[in-house]
């Protein structure tokens, strides 16, 4: 079960437990982060899960798909680590793993 370390968007850190094959959505859903609309559910269909991934972990999630790139086009706080946080399924390997929450649009 994966520990993430997660930024809030006034800069608190929380710690939050992941279970391997769930998205990272449903763990900081899970881990009580409110800020997270998620409004499609983890369809892929709103970016209203737009997490920024820290730049170490960059090579361990999994490559961003087209239709997640068009959506976190949408959003004016985008950046280099941007990623939908419905689209990253937690396994080991993401043990530690530092995301902040995005601005909202």
């Amino acid at each position: 079960m994966p520990s993430l370390i997660v930024t809030t968007r006034d800069g608190a850190e929380q710690q939050v437990e992941g279970a391997s094959g769930i998205t990272l959505m449903e763990a900081l859903r899970d881990g009580g982060i409110d800020e997270l609309l998620a409004l499609c559910g983890g369809c892929c269909s709103c970016a209203t899960c737009h997490v920024h991934v820290d730049p170490a972990f960059a090579d361990r999630v999994p490559p961003m798909s087209e239709d997640e790139n068009d959506l976190l086009d949408t959003s004016s706080h985008r950046d280099a680590t941007s990623r939908l946080s419905c689209q990253i399924i937690l396994d080991e390997t993401l043990e530690g793993l530092r995301v902040s929450i995005a601005l909202e649009d």
